[in-house]
Order: C-alpha cells, then structure tokens, then sequence
C-alpha cells in the first residue's frame, strides 16, 4: 500500500500573523513565572505556545524579544549555566526569571 498523497501546497496560501513582540514578551514572562524561581524554560516551548503549526519560523523573533527583556533586568537567558545574549549564543540556551 502506498502512502496517502498531500495536496500541492498552494503558492497563495494565506498564512497567520506573527504574533508581535509585546505578545511574544508577555509569554514569556507568563511561561517563566508559571515555571518558577530558580528553573527555566526553552525558548521553543514560546514558539510552540503562540504557533503551534509554525513555531519554528517564530524562534528568531522569540529569541530577539529574549534578549531585549534580558537586557532590561526581566529575565535572564543562560547556556550552560552562564548569561549569554539570545542573539548571539549559538546552540540551546534557557530563559529564566532573574535572581532576586
């Protein structure tokens, strides 16, 4: 039996609006403080939160909004246990909630 077929994908398909970076911003403050002090998340579980079916196209711009709160004190990101920029760290980093 062979594999069902998937329609040709359509040049003009209408896609969803990017969520904007002050909705990005708000869930990732809302996933780190659910999460809590002292743990942290990955910056595709805000992607995935906001654009289920197209989240990785999103990972630039989560990354972007990361960096941004964590240049104004909100949040840190971290790689390997060490503050790092979420535009420049290559590689997986984690955003958490900053120390107190």
């Amino acid at each position: 039996m062979s594999a069902p077929m998937r329609p040709p994908a359509f040049a003009g398909a209408v896609t969803a609006p990017s969520p904007d970076p002050a909705m990005i911003a708000a869930t990732i403050r809302e996933l780190a403080q659910h999460r809590g002090p002292g743990k942290t998340l990955c910056p595709s579980e805000v992607a995935r939160a906001l654009a289920p079916d197209d989240w990785r196209a999103l990972m630039p711009e989560v990354r972007r909004t990361a960096d941004a709160l964590a240049a104004a004190g909100e949040i840190v990101v971290m790689q390997k246990g060490k503050a790092v920029s979420a535009c420049t760290a290559r590689g997986a980093i984690r955003i958490g909630l900053k120390a107190p």
